[in-house]
């Protein structure tokens, strides 16, 4: 039978089964290595109120606690979802992570080329 992807969909090399977890959009079970998971830092306060507390907080210098949160897709969610995209024959052979979207303090996004001409 052909292979479609070269670990077959899978991150299990070795193990015979592993547990599943639940998709945090559908709550598929879903084996823990084939589940796509993404791990989201957010701030606990929206952003339109995050203003209205520093200036009402006591403390000078306090910073606002972030939401770390690891999520976990099936297949299907996560490409109806726009996290993951299908790619092409050709393209699902490239093994690279994407080029990730930086921003500097002001919240502008840094170009990755234009940041290395520059030294």
């Amino acid at each position: 039978m052909t292979g479609k992807r070269r670990n077959h969909g899978r991150n299990k090399h070795g193990r015979g089964h592993v547990k599943p977890v639940r998709c945090s959009n559908c709550a598929r079970c879903v084996p823990k290595d084939k589940a796509i998971k993404r791990f989201t830092v957010r701030n606990m306060v929206e952003s339109a109120a995050i203003r209205d507390i520093t200036e009402a907080c006591v403390f000078p210098e306090y910073t606002l606690p972030k939401l770390y949160i690891k999520v976990h897709y099936c297949v299907s969610c996560a490409i109806h979802s726009h996290v993951v995209r299908v790619r092409s024959r050709e393209g699902r052979r490239n093994r690279a992570p994407p080029a990730r979207v930086r921003y500097n303090k002001d919240g502008k996004k840094i170009n990755p080329n234009v940041a290395q001409k520059t030294p």
